[in-house]
């Protein structure tokens, strides 16, 4: 168990703070009061620049992402602001109404969330509400026309930030395919060449929402962290993540999921054959001698095919591993 948890820790780049002082966890209200009355983010719309999320609060995320299943789901994420960083201490989720396409937090929602708020000041949890998360199942980790104006709303009433979960993708790769974003003022227009994001899948169905708003948010560079705070309740919350991992394949419970990968696969090459078809030569899609779009193709296809592989190594891992271990057992009995 503890070797599957370093493992999971290690992949995902989870550091240590100080063992003894774990500062991270340390609130001071009159510091974030003073912080919070200078408001550097307007004077500078990419002033935030870093994200530190606490290992609690990443796996809680993805914990309700994946129970989500195909539909969205929603929660907020608690912490504070050290500088040009957004410090992630805890993640709670909302009881909001999801689609496959949006979430939608009604009064419910509100009404947990001041219950939720008020029942963590009675118990000495002093950290602010510094952003929202949600899930993105199978389709990657940027902000969608509604998420845009939902994050602009969010900003309105403070610095706050949108995090975005991919369940689906998660599952496939065996890390957590996570994001962080921050949207421009509406008076403001980003500097050309600035928005160098690494690329990603985007399903043909999301192209046009994700290249619409792309230009009116960035990401922020997120690293994760884990102190001696936080390390018993991270152990009651790995067992219960060991358990549902162990128990599923990658391959069989994303099924779904790759199918529309490889569905959405070929109809790319067929649109790219088109377009080679319709300009031999060269066409929009070229780009200093190059086919970009060929090229997006190709990288996709590595990318499922990294999946699928790691679906298989995990399964014949088990296989090997636990493969008649009941028998074993019963052998020893009787013996």
């Amino acid at each position: 168990m503890s070797g599957s948890q370093n493992a999971w820790e290690l992949e995902n780049a989870v550091k240590l703070v100080d063992a003894h002082r774990d500062a991270l966890y340390t609130y001071d209200e009159s510091d974030q009061k003073t912080i919070r009355d200078d408001e550097p983010w307007k004077r500078d719309p990419h002033y935030f620049k870093n994200v530190r999320i606490s290992a609690v609060a990443l796996l809680k995320m993805v914990m309700h992402a994946r129970s989500g299943g195909s539909l969205e789901v929603m929660g907020l994420m608690q912490g504070k602001l050290a500088g040009d960083t957004f410090i992630v201490t805890d993640a709670f989720r909302l009881p909001v109404e999801g689609t496959e396409t949006r979430v939608n937090a009604g009064d419910e929602a509100n009404e947990y969330m001041i219950q939720y708020l008020e029942l963590c000041r009675a118990n000495n949890r002093e950290e602010n509400i510094v952003g929202w998360y949600h899930s993105h199942p199978g389709y990657g980790c940027w902000l969608s026309g509604i998420d845009v104006d939902t994050q602009i709303a969010q900003q309105l009433q403070g610095p706050m930030l949108a995090v975005v979960v991919d369940p689906d993708r998660t599952i496939s790769a065996g890390k957590v395919e996570i994001g962080a974003f921050r949207t421009f003022p509406s008076d403001y227009k980003p500097p050309a060449g600035r928005g160098g994001d690494d690329y990603q899948t985007i399903p043909l169905s999301k192209i046009e929402d994700f290249g619409a708003h792309a230009s009116q948010y960035y990401s922020l560079e997120i690293t994760h962290f884990k102190s001696s705070l936080d390390s018993h309740l991270l152990e009651l919350l790995w067992n219960k993540y060991w358990v549902s991992t162990l128990s599923q394949s990658p391959l069989f419970t994303n099924r779904e999921y790759s199918n529309k990968q490889m569905l959405d696969l070929s109809q790319k090459i067929r649109n790219a054959e088109k377009s080679v078809q319709a300009n031999s030569r060269g066409g929009p899609h070229r780009t200093g001698g190059k086919d970009t779009q060929l090229e997006k193709i190709v990288r996709d296809s590595n990318k499922i095919t990294s999946e699928e592989i790691t679906g298989l190594l995990a399964g014949e891992i088990k296989a090997k591993l636990f493969n008649g271990v009941g028998s074993a057992a019963r052998g020893e009995i009787e013996a």
